[in-house]
């Protein structure tokens, strides 16, 4: 009896030790005596007490910082920029057997590759061509990683830190542009604000009583404001003078 519940009792502890469970996000490399053997999972798995061994990957997302770095534009700019990126592994056993850290090769490549690649535009090119620049790196990165069993699926550039001199040399040339804008502005409101003064000048220059009926309009504005002297147009006075004469005449003949 005892010596059935000694080898019940081994049987069990060598259950327990031989006996893992991987979890749907993960795999588990196989090595039979230092040689890998393939990948195993998810679900349950047994290995052969002492002769194998496994070494769990994950296969999720990983997003990765990578940290702020200064770089030099290729116009000379000194810059800080900070990126992230979304990485998973596609092989797991590459990812065990190709490097020995490949969390950080990822981070140390990545590093590399924005810096170089940042450094072969020009500022005004960096700030209105990120989605291209992020692609670019993304592709780079993507094909030093690919031997290792990781996609990059995605780098972005989040944070660009311009010197203080710059940002005010960038202020500066923002408030000339809009200076500029105005004036342009400006002057097409000027320019069809002539032109409409010029067909109205036509207008009232075929009708001449149209210019006395604006005259008096003027007056009745300007009467308005309680002023106690009127301007009158000469050209008004003639106006009254001819309507004078033309009513003593009028008197004359009665």
């Amino acid at each position: 009896m005892n010596i059935t519940y000694i080898i019940i009792a081994i049987i069990v502890f060598f259950f327990i030790v031989s006996v893992r469970v991987v979890k749907e996000y993960d795999r588990g490399v196989i090595f039979f005596l230092g040689k890998c053997t393939g990948v195993r999972g998810p679900g349950l798995i047994l290995l052969v007490p002492i002769l194998e061994q496994m070494t769990k990957v994950a296969l999720r997302t990983v997003t990765m910082n990578i940290p702020s770095q200064k770089i030099i534009t290729k116009d000379n700019v000194s810059i800080d920029i900070a990126a992230v990126a979304y990485y998973h592994i596609v092989d797991a056993q590459k990812a065990v057997v190709a490097i020995e850290d490949v969390y950080n090769a990822i981070n140390q490549i990545s590093q590399t590759t924005v810096r170089n690649v940042v450094g072969q535009f020009m500022l005004d090119e960096l700030l209105s061509q990120t989605i291209e620049i992020n692609q670019k790196i993304k592709d780079v990165i993507d094909v030093h990683t690919e031997p290792w069993g990781v996609q990059v699926t995605a780098v972005e550039i989040k944070d660009i830190t311009l010197p203080d001199n710059m940002q005010r040399a960038m202020a500066k040339e923002a408030e000339a542009e809009r200076e500029r804008r105005a004036k342009i502005v400006a002057a097409e409101g000027e320019f069809q604000a002539s032109v409409k003064l010029g067909q109205a000048a036509d207008i009232i220059a075929a009708h001449p009583v149209a210019l006395q009926l604006r005259t008096l309009q003027t007056m009745s504005e300007i009467a308005t404001e309680k002023n106690s002297t009127i301007i009158f147009p000469a050209q008004f006075m003639t106006t009254v003078s001819e309507a004078i004469s033309m009513i003593k005449g009028d008197s004359k003949q009665s």
